[in-house]
């Protein structure tokens, strides 16, 4: 049986310990996307529930989709718990969303999710397929070559790690409009349909800079899979200056003991 590369990535660890830096900006964000009561809503690469879990509380019935089995048990886990009866868990590939008919959806989400997903041609495609004819696709995309925070935690990693597999894509083309362009254009959707705007995220961590490194370095799966390439090559000391430079020098906070570190992303709203 063929490992699916991109499931172990993000199974590897456990990315509710970085989401849960994340939670503020996802409510914040949710808030921005004028849902009404019985929208329904579609959340790709949703993790255990970032930004589907804030939908739900707002009224709206959200299926929420990630290919990592243990963050769609989590996501189903934090529902239960908060009292959830209009929000799903299941496991699924943005690249092939088979399970899910086509115009199913009022708006279809994904926040730093289907943009990791391989076949980023076959991501557009079925994006705008569920989504229902005058419905919305939002996606939040990190940007390549940005100055801020997960794009230069990306570039530096990728520096300590093996080069990528022949036919290779990375995912930070999604944070290029014309990328964008391309592929929802490709997928049916006219130029004009799309937009874009640059948004800012916020990690926040009730520790320090260099304890929420610690955080990114033993659960975060690109960050595991760089220290441990480091290491590999003598090198992850090298990676953790790096990095735990990245991280105090990012932070904004001006609390002792407490991190707040924005990151600049490109949101594109579709409208097929």
């Amino acid at each position: 049986m063929i490992m699916n590369q991109n499931k172990a990535l993000w199974e590897k660890g456990d990315f509710t310990r970085i989401a849960a830096s994340m939670r503020e900006s996802g409510e914040a964000l949710v808030q921005t996307l004028d849902l009404n009561r019985g929208l329904e809503l579609l959340d790709v690469g949703c993790g255990d529930g970032t930004t589907a879990i804030p939908a739900a509380r707002l009224g709206a019935n959200v299926t929420g989709v990630d290919i990592a089995s243990n963050l769609v048990a989590a996501g189903n886990e934090r529902a239960r718990t908060e009292g959830h009866s209009n929000i799903t868990f299941q496991e699924g590939d943005a690249s092939d969303l088979h399970e899910l008919a086509d115009d199913s959806f009022d708006l279809v989400l994904s926040i730093f999710g289907a943009m990791f997903a391989p076949r980023p041609a076959d991501v557009a495609r079925e994006l705008v397929r569920v989504t229902r004819p005058g419905g919305r696709i939002v996606m939040g995309n990190w940007i390549p070559g940005d100055p801020t925070f997960v794009a230069q935690i990306l570039r530096i990693s990728a520096a300590y790690s093996p080069p990528p597999p022949e036919g290779f894509v990375s995912p930070m083309t999604w944070g290029v409009e014309d990328h964008v362009k391309e592929r929802f254009g490709a997928a049916g959707v006219h130029h004009e349909q799309i937009s874009f705007e640059r948004g800012t995220y916020t990690f926040s961590f009730p520790g320090t800079p260099s304890e929420l490194l610690a955080e990114f370095r033993n659960y975060y799966g690109p960050t595991m899979n760089a220290y441990e390439a480091a290491a590999t090559a003598g090198r992850d000391a090298e990676l953790h200056a790096e990095l735990d430079n990245l991280f105090n020098n990012q932070n904004a906070s001006d609390q002792e003991s407490t991190t707040s570190i924005p990151a600049t992303f490109l949101r594109v709203t579709v409208t097929p």
